[in-house]
C-alpha cells in the first residue's frame, strides 16, 4: 500500500464523524420540537438551548472535516 492510499483511506475515515455529527443535530432539533410540544410556554428557552446544542454539535463536524483535510493534504 503506498503512501497516496494511505492518506486517501485516513481521509474518508476521518470523516465518519461527519455522520456522526448529522445524527446529533438531528437529535437537538428533534428534542426541540419534543420540548415545545410538551411545553410551548418555555420556547424561547429551549430554542436557545438548541442553538447552543447545534453549534457545539457543528463544532466536532468541523474538526472532523479539518482533520479530514489535514490528512488528505499533507506532504
Amino acid at each position: 500500500m503506498s503512501y497516496r492510499s494511505a492518506q486517501l483511506i485516513g481521509a474518508g475515515l476521518a470523516t465518519i464523524g461527519l455522520a456522526g455529527a448529522g445524527v446529533g443535530i438531528g437529535t437537538v432539533f428533534g428534542a426541540l420540537v419534543l420540548g415545545t410540544a410538551r411545553n410551548p410556554s418555555i420556547k424561547n428557552d429551549l430554542f436557545r438551548f438548541a442553538i447552543l446544542g447545534f453549534a457545539l454539535t457543528e463544532a466536532i463536524a468541523l474538526f472532523a472535516l479539518m482533520m479530514a483535510f489535514l490528512i488528505l493534504f499533507s506532504i
